[in-house]
């Protein structure tokens, strides 16, 4: 439930409680606050075990689509960059990975793309060739 608070924040949390409530009544609080968590967590346990015991096995076939769900927490933006970026690309059901269509527009197979030839190599005190457009 609190997967994404650290103990960083947890301890600015008491110390903003403590200053708030002060000594006398933060431990109260506190016990208040973890009464009601508990509370909480029995109504939503027995919400759904009386919705198991009415659908019955119509109940798995209704979580299946919140599982899906969950899985779209892996959307965050950090994650999306790093798996495009570090993650190789999965194989095509061919076998092959993804990559530049090489069929012509009638279906006919196109020719791979030749590799760009590196240039010469310069001779000793020759100067490099300048791209005005580059600069």
């Amino acid at each position: 439930m609190f997967e994404s608070v650290g103990w960083g924040e947890i301890v600015v949390l008491v110390v903003a409680g403590l200053f708030i409530l002060g000594p006398e009544r933060l431990p109260s609080a506190a016990a208040w606050v973890g009464r009601s968590v508990r509370q909480v967590k029995e109504f939503a346990n027995g919400a759904r075990d009386q919705l198991r015991g009415e659908l019955g096995p119509e109940f798995d076939e209704l979580r299946k689509p919140l599982e899906e769900l969950r899985g779209l927490r892996d959307l965050h933006p950090r994650n999306a960059v790093r798996r495009t970026l570090f993650d190789d690309p999965e194989p095509k059901p061919n076998g092959f990975a993804p990559g530049p269509n090489l069929t012509k527009s009638n279906g006919t197979p196109q020719a791979h793309p030749a590799a760009p030839q590196p240039p010469a190599p310069l001779a000793r005190n020759e100067r490099p060739p300048i791209d005005p457009d580059a600069t």
